[in-house]
This record gives structure tokens, C-alpha cells and sequence, in this order.
């Protein structure tokens, strides 16, 4: 089990996880900006446990994508990818025993050319 946290503590989230098994950063417009390196789970191993209510939702483009940050310092914390919507992807720098600048193998999700966003 991981223990996630915004920057001011409001939101919490606890994720059923024993292992990493990647580490992604996204190049589509939201996440190029954000700069957060990911991980995913199923939503069912993802669980909001403090906060709730302070999490804002934001969605643009398609509005499939859920992104999710604390009203309160503005972290991001997690999302529910457009590409797989059952899936939980969430902010690794939010674990505190994670290092981001020690990762390596850092996969690169091409959401700039998104197969929902072709004409």
C-alpha cells in the first residue's frame, strides 16, 4: 500500500500497489505543462481517503479525460486517462518515499497525437 498527499495534506489517497511497474510523462498539452511523472493502477486500487471534497476536476479537448489537483495548493494529484478511463493515473512526486529525479526509464505517452483527436 502507498500513501499519496497533495502538498498542504487535504487530500490523501492510499493505492494498492506493492510495486512500480512503470513510470510514464505524458506530451499532451495538460501534461507537458504540469510536468508530473505518472504511474497508473485500476481505479479500484486507487482510494481517495481524506479530502474529497476538496478536489477540483478539469477536462478540455474530448472531455473524457478527469484530471484532478487540490483546491487548496493546486497540486495535481491523479487522473482517469481518455485511453483508458478504468485506470488511475497519479502523481508519483505525491509519494513522498519516491525520489522523481532518481527515476529512470521513463516511458513517454504520445498524447499529442491522441487516436481520439484524429480527423
Amino acid at each position: 500500500m502507498k500513501k499519496l498527499s497533495c502538498h498542504c495534506g487535504e487530500i490523501e489517497a492510499e493505492i494498492n500497489l506493492l510495486k512500480f511497474e512503470k513510470f510514464v510523462r505524458c506530451n499532451c498539452s495538460i501534461c507537458k505543462r504540469k510536468g508530473s511523472i505518472m504511474s497508473m493502477v485500476e481505479n479500484d486500487n486507487f482510494k481517495i481517503v481524506k479530502g474529497k471534497d476538496k478536489l477540483k476536476l478539469y477536462q478540455f479537448n474530448t472531455k473524457v479525460a478527469k484530471h484532478y489537483f487540490c483546491s487548496i495548493c493546486g497540486v495535481y494529484t491523479h487522473n482517469n486517462p481518455r485511453s483508458n478511463p478504468k485506470m488511475t493515473a497519479f502523481n508519483v512526486g505525491c509519494i513522498d518515499e519516491v525520489d522523481t529525479f532518481s527515476l529512470e526509464k521513463i516511458l513517454i505517452a504520445d498524447g499529442q497525437n491522441h487516436p481520439l483527436d484524429k480527423k
